[in-house]
């Protein structure tokens, strides 16, 4: 069972963060969910979810975690603005734990600066962004890189997002 952190914000795409997260939590994964604030609510940009934060960033460090989880959609703009949130995703990347990351969700990853050399995928709008970060973007469902990053495009990967995720998570 890995404990995994969910680092989220307003306008998240919704189901890029509801099928995962149910997802991990029926593998047995503990999912919690970490924002700007502890008992914060916090609504989808389709407005098809609301999700309470378990923790605020303040509070949690990267070492309490196994994984880390960003889901896409405006949340993961938001928090790149935040150091706070930038230094905990960059502790992931440099100590090697699972990061999987789907859609706008690999902005955080530019922001912590860990791109560089890796094979990645993200929603078509920031692809340009990746490859100025350093990584080899590929225009794939579901991208693994070094066993330990998981990324994908949009909603309709999400299946492909789960299974490869779940493979991760396992090891």
């Amino acid at each position: 069972m890995a404990k995994i952190a969910t680092v989220l914000a307003n306008m998240f795409e919704d189901v890029e963060y509801t099928e995962p997260a149910k997802a991990f939590r029926e593998a047995g994964h503990e999912v919690t969910v970490v924002g700007s604030e502890k008992g914060a609510t916090l609504e989808g940009k389709q407005k098809e979810a609301q999700v309470t934060t378990n923790a605020s960033i303040s509070e949690v460090s990267p070492e309490d975690f196994d994984a880390l989880f960003i889901p896409g959609g405006f949340s993961p703009d938001i928090l790149r603005g935040d150091d706070k949130f930038v230094q905990f995703t960059r502790h992931f990347a440099d100590e090697g734990k699972p990061v999987v990351a789907i859609c706008h969700g690999p902005q955080l990853l530019i922001s912590a600066e860990v791109l560089q050399g890796r094979n990645i995928t993200g929603y078509k709008s920031i692809h340009v962004d990746l490859k100025n970060a350093g990584a080899t973007v590929k225009d794939e469902e579901v991208v693994v890189c070094g066993g330990n990053l998981v990324t994908s495009r949009q909603p309709d990967d999400i299946p492909a997002f789960i299974r490869e995720s779940l493979k991760v998570l396992e090891q």
